[in-house]
């Protein structure tokens, strides 16, 4: 890289802080504190640590499912509202 590349990206990535709004504020500080916690889960879920936990829970959404469609209420159907 040159110089000139160089300077020509320190200008395109310029920003120009005191500009900002409050919604630009906003939005780049729930921005940041999303991606931290995608960081976050992502070294929880990857971590080998957590895996036998993890795995035990891993069939928690079908059994919900399985309870609301009867099969574990002797096949009653639930009441609709």
């Amino acid at each position: 890289m040159t110089w000139s590349t160089v300077n020509s990206l320190k200008e395109y990535f310029h920003t120009d802080w005191g500009a900002m709004t409050a919604s630009d504020w906003v939005g780049t500080i729930i921005t940041v504190v999303i991606f931290l916690l995608m960081i976050v889960a992502y070294f929880q879920v990857f971590r080998p640590k957590n895996r036998d936990k993890l795995e035990s829970r891993r069939f928690i959404p079908f059994e919900e499912d399985n309870q609301v469609s009867g099969e574990k209420n002797d096949g009653a159907q639930p009441l609709s509202r």
